[in-house]
């Protein structure tokens, strides 16, 4: 079972040994928006055509203007995942993640360990964080992110946010924070709060000659056309964007209602999931699974479950009925 402790998804491999059950699979595994914006709004491209500059400056503009930030500081990456492996290449130094964090902060460099605010100065080093967190929903206040990143600037070190779940909770991002003086770097993910992870879409924020290395190792073509025009359209998409923040709240506060509902406590304000802690996280993990609902265990606390948010009335209503049986 541990299969699925490394990231969300395979879905495949749960078909294959859960089997199909009587009911089309969930996946509640990755934290994705169930209800995605309509590509159908986008602009019709040409498929056969290699990926334009044109397309992406106007991408990286509308993005930057989302994130308000100087589209300077910003460079588009092909999903925040890769970005974040390729900060281990090009930026030195010792690493500290998050104690409870996305398994990659892990896994970007081999000496990395967790951070102890209590016990670890950061200085010097490179401080990755995730605001909001994953997989407890977290939020760290802006007074305690400038703290930090003040002692990060003055001794040389860098302050790395992972901001992926930030459109949910904008009021929480960093952007307003960069600059070429501020030893500030961002990754956001498109995927997520839009809901089309299959684009793999992001950005690095960060200072200048940052985002010029990152620039240079992704070298030409670094995204699909369908990524540069479907992300340019949803960026640009205000109406959209500000009616989902509203949605995905009152289905975050249902789900809550549903958990509480079945002795589960929900942790986090990040809407696209919660983590739960029970007895025995894998046996939920498994309930769910043989009735085609795949959610998200954890290597590192086996009292773990995360639960992403389900679609819609019927999907809630799925949900419970799966915790009622078993």
């Amino acid at each position: 079972m541990t299969g699925w402790t490394y990231h969300g998804g395979k879905l495949d491999t749960a078909r294959r040994i859960f089997g199909e059950g009587a009911a089309p699979w969930i996946d509640l595994s990755t934290g994705i928006n169930p209800d995605s914006w309509p590509v159908a709004k986008a602009p019709t491209f040409e498929w056969r055509a290699l990926p334009g500059d044109a397309q992406l400056a106007a991408l990286e503009q509308s993005a930057a203007a989302y994130f308000d930030v100087d589209p300077a500081h910003l460079c588009a990456l092909p999903g925040s995942e890769a970005g974040l492996r390729l900060l281990g290449e090009l930026l030195p130094g010792a690493l500290l993640h998050g104690a409870a964090c996305y398994r990659t902060h892990r896994d970007i460099r081999a000496a990395s360990r967790a951070f102890a605010p209590e016990t670890d100065d950061p200085a010097g080093k490179i401080l990755l964080l995730a605001n909001p967190n994953n997989p407890d929903g977290r939020l760290l206040d802006q007074e305690t992110l400038d703290r930090l990143l003040q002692r990060q600037t003055a001794s040389g070190g860098w302050l790395v946010l992972d901001e992926a779940y930030a459109d949910c909770r904008p009021e929480g991002s960093m952007a307003h924070r960069v600059d070429d003086a501020q030893r500030l770097i961002l990754f956001r993910s498109f995927g997520k709060f839009f809901g089309l992870a299959g684009l793999r879409l992001g950005f690095v924020i960060g200072p200048r000659p940052i985002v010029a290395r990152f620039r240079e190792r992704l070298g030409s073509w670094p995204l699909c056309t369908a990524a540069l025009v479907i992300g340019a359209a949803a960026y640009a998409d205000d109406g959209w964007i500000v009616a989902m923040r509203a949605k995905l709240a009152a289905q975050a506060t249902a789900l809550d209602d549903v958990l509480r509902g079945h002795g589960l406590k929900p942790q986090g304000v990040c809407p696209l999931f919660r983590l739960v802690a029970t007895q025995d996280a894998m046996a939920l993990f498994e309930r769910l699974a043989r009735q085609a609902i795949l959610t998200r265990p954890f290597d590192e606390n086996s009292r773990w479950l995360r639960i992403g948010l389900p679609q819609g009335v019927e999907g809630l209503a799925r949900l419970s009925r799966a915790l009622d049986h078993g």
